[in-house]
């Protein structure tokens, strides 16, 4: 074979084997679930009676849930929920891994925070992310923060652990990577560990909240409400929670 015929062989080889390499590479989260949990939901403003009924938070009686927070310009968390989930479960199948949501749209009425959390349970999910903005009637009050669980009676050391692992992996590509800063009024560096949720005292597997910034702020508000922020949200938390799955920095 001649030395030209020879090259032109060896290239084709190169470009038929980088593109199956870039795609193995590329599904690092084969075999790994995630249950994404976008909070509230676009009807609940509509029905107050079906999510205002108490249910058992693992430690006292709360509403089955609620309505959520919103911009000045009434742009509505559960909308900004239920985008970033979408947004983060198309780069997380990309990934290779197993995506759950815990509701299918943003028309409809909770479901209850109960049932949020046996979704990641049934599922034996490997890490569950509950996605928010929060809602504090202060202009100064900016910045994102991620809730973690306190220790409850019933909860196993293992997943309070891996919770807060996850939170921290949560955290950190939130603070390298998101598109608002660590919260100036809730929590040390950016984590806040807590005991009155029922989505984290109720669950069994590693989960965690996010509050990517203050709905009522200036400073955050046109962030969450803008298509480019809310992508930014979602690649940071692809990137975190790829960390967190594989052992390794994404």
């Amino acid at each position: 074979m001649s030395r030209l015929r020879l090259t032109c062989a060896l290239l084709l080889v190169a470009l038929a084997v980088v593109p199956a390499a870039h795609g193995r590479a590329e599904r690092t989260l084969a075999g790994r679930t995630v249950v994404l949990d976008p909070g509230h939901n676009g009807g609940n403003w509509t029905h107050p009676a079906a999510i205002a009924h108490e249910v058992w938070a693992g430690t006292h009686y709360k509403p089955c849930d609620t309505f959520g927070a919103r911009t000045a310009d009434d742009y509505r968390e559960a909308a900004h929920n239920w985008d970033v989930a979408l947004r983060l479960r198309d780069l997380l199948r990309a990934k290779g891994a197993r995506v759950i949501l815990t509701r299918g749209s943003n028309t409809g009425v909770g479901p209850c925070i109960t049932e949020r959390t046996e979704i990641g349970n049934r599922a034996r999910a490997d890490a569950v992310l509950s996605i928010h903005a929060d809602g504090a009637e202060d202009d100064d009050l900016r910045g994102f923060h991620v809730i973690v669980p306190d220790r409850v009676r019933g909860q196993t050391a293992r997943m309070v652990t891996r919770s807060q692992t996850l939170g921290i992996a949560i955290r950190d590509a939130l603070r390298d990577h998101g598109p608002t800063p660590v919260s100036n009024y809730q929590g040390e560096d950016g984590i806040v560990a807590r005991d009155d949720l029922g989505g984290l005292n109720l669950s069994t597997v590693p989960k965690v909240f996010t509050e990517i910034g203050n709905m009522r702020s200036s400073h955050d508000a046109p962030i969450i409400a803008s298509p480019a922020g809310r992508q930014q949200e979602a690649e940071a938390l692809a990137i975190g929670l790829t960390r967190f799955l594989t052992g390794r920095r994404a």
